[in-house]
């Protein structure tokens, strides 16, 4: 009998069982809405802040500091107040809606103290990013969102490079990955993307989250593969090698710079049509800020958030793109197809594996698992048709 991609495919995302697969369209459709729902507790929020006059006083009272002291608290203030104002939002969207769906099991305490440390953290490189914000504005005048592209891919490149040094560590503890038959397949894998065996690790992702991953993530000395525990504990030594060999695709073919050149462009987008939309804005939330004003960053914060809203299927476009380029990398390089929609079918416990063109162009940063899924059972007759079967 020939061997039916079509078929395959619909035997792979069947193997989950209606239960599965309307509990996915389910989570999946709620996390679509929640989008929405965080755009409106934005607004709560950046209401609150502004009525309550909240960075006028602070402004008030540091203004006899340097002006890059005082607009960097004002702005330190700013992430601070908006995180202890919309906490509760906070704790259901990133903890009770994935606790109710079963996506983790991380005790509440552990979840507050981890939002406490990245509330900290953002609210550091989010002052001091925005600081540079409002230099552009005071240097550059009008054309000053011209410059905050630059801007952004400072931050971005920064990013990529600590991250894995400085800041993930924060969250997760990451142990070099122990010999065995996981670490021997893996080696030559991660030399094909110049990644020594010794940046080889594995994390506890299992901490915050059921989810199956991987990443390849760093620049230069700090670049690394990492696997979650949950794919080690939960998927075989193929699996493995496919998911890995993906992530490695996305390394090796540059999806980073796309990223960050995507991030450039975008950022020069938005603030320029922030600095158009901003009085306006201002008037809604019934402050007298202009552009240039601090002490208006909620305003200038929430625009950028609220248009990004609209960008967001454009950016989605981008990233699926380069994920169907990691699929095929790993098609051609590992050669597991099964193995590999074997694994993609667990992501469709938490991303519908079937969803409507609409839905997959506004709200989906991968393509659909059955795409996927389909993909790498057309990937396999071609091999299986070339070796004469």
């Amino acid at each position: 009998m020939a061997f039916n991609p079509a078929a395959e495919t619909a035997r792979y995302i069947d193997s989950l069982g209606p239960e599965a697969l309307q509990k996915a369209a389910d989570y999946t459709s709620a996390s679509n809405w929640m989008s929405l729902w965080g755009l409106l507790a934005s607004a709560v929020v950046t209401w609150i802040i502004v009525r309550l006059g909240i960075l006028d006083k602070v402004s008030a009272k540091l203004e006899k500091r340097g002006w890059r002291l005082r607009t960097w608290l004002v702005g330190f203030t700013y992430f601070i107040s908006s995180a202890v104002i919309g906490l509760p939002w906070g704790i259901y969207q990133e903890w009770g809606f994935e606790k109710s769906y079963g996506r983790t099991g991380q005790p509440l305490a552990d979840f507050l103290m981890q939002d406490a440390i990245g509330t900290l953290l953002s609210s550091l490189l989010g002052a001091l990013f925005f600081l540079g914000i409002y230099a552009l504005i005071r240097k550059a005048g009008k054309r000053w969102w011209l410059w905050s592209g630059g801007l952004a891919a400072i931050a971005g490149g920064a990013t990529l490079l600590l991250s894995p040094v400085l800041i993930e560590p924060l969250f997760n503890e990451y142990k070099p990955l122990q010999g065995g038959p996981v670490k021997a397949a893996l080696v030559d894998m991660a030399a094909e993307a110049g990644i020594p065996a010794d940046r080889i690790f594995v994390y506890d992702g299992s901490r915050q989250s059921n989810n199956f991953t991987a990443n390849v993530s760093g620049l230069f000395g700090s670049k690394r593969i990492a696997i979650s525990d949950v794919a080690l504990k939960g998927a075989s030594l193929d699996e493995v090698k496919a998911v890995t060999g993906h992530e490695i695709g996305h390394y090796v073919s540059g999806h980073i710079w796309r990223m960050v050149g995507v991030l450039v462009l975008l950022a020069m987008v938005l603030f320029f049509l922030a600095d158009r939309l901003f009085p306006r804005m201002a008037r809604l939330f019934g402050s007298t800020a202009s552009i240039g004003d601090p002490h208006g960053l909620p305003i200038l914060i929430f625009t950028v958030g609220f248009l990004g809203l609209f960008a967001q299927p454009v950016m989605n476009a981008v990233i699926r793109q380069g994920e169907r380029e990691a699929d095929n990398y790993s098609l051609r390089h590992v050669n597991l197809p099964d193995a590999l929609a074997s694994a993609l079918v667990k992501t469709a416990e938490y991303r519908y594996p079937r969803p409507s063109a609409l839905q997959e162009a506004l709200f989906y940063t991968h393509p659909s698992v059955e795409w996927r899924v389909r993909n790498a059972m057309e990937w396999k007759a071609k091999g299986m048709e070339k070796a004469g079967r």
